[in-house]
């Protein structure tokens, strides 16, 4: 008996994470192509078979959902930076080569729409977000190496991680809601160079 009923509380787990992916990619096009405020949520149901009960139930509205989303994207963004970061010749470089990654993720239209404009003017300021929070206590730790391998002069690692994070964001953001983007990055990228890169000087 208990195996069965293991059994059929496993089958419905699956299926309800299966639910939870099938709203998430759904919405996920949705936001990318319309914008969080004109995706429609009866579309976006009908769109992955289902209803909007199974909507609220699993996300409790369409702000949850549009947070799920973010979620999903920001896991494979730090995905992608990890790999950038891997491949460089020295870990401050690689931490660098990240920060420069993600401000020139700004370029990309569902990054920049759905992360960039839409989630801080519906879920507010994305340096509270779980997953900013989780970048800087992550940056801090690798500041904190860095600094007693003797790689970088010494510096507190916390300040220097909220700073290199705080200078990413907005830059990000700037980009994002700038009417020329490309010439935009060029400027944010340059200045945010400097002022990195000062940290590594004595």
């Amino acid at each position: 008996m208990r195996k069965e009923w293991d059994r059929v509380a496993g089958r419905r787990a699956q299926m309800m994470e299966e639910t939870r992916a099938k709203l998430i990619r759904a919405a996920r096009t949705a936001f990318a192509e319309k914008g969080y405020a004109a995706a429609s949520m009866d579309d976006l149901t009908a769109e992955a078979g289902l209803t909007r009960g199974a909507l609220y139930h699993n996300f409790g509205d369409k702000k949850g959902l549009l947070q799920a989303v973010i979620e999903q994207i920001d896991a494979e963004m730090a995905a992608r930076l990890a790999v950038i970061g891997e491949r460089a010749s020295h870990p401050w470089r690689g931490l660098l080569d990240e920060y420069r990654a993600y401000i020139e993720m700004a370029l990309e239209p569902e990054i920049q729409r759905i992360l960039l404009l839409d989630g801080p003017a519906v879920l507010g300021d994305p340096s509270r977000w779980p997953s900013q929070n989780a970048c800087l206590a992550e940056t801090t730790r690798r500041i904190r190496i860095l600094v007693e391998d003797g790689a970088i002069p010494p510096v507190d690692a916390e300040a220097a991680a909220r700073l290199l994070n705080g200078a990413s964001l907005h830059a990000a953001l700037w980009v994002a809601a700038s009417d020329a983007p490309e010439a935009t990055l060029g400027k944010a990228l340059e200045a945010f160079r400097r002022l990195a890169e000062g940290l590594a000087r004595a």
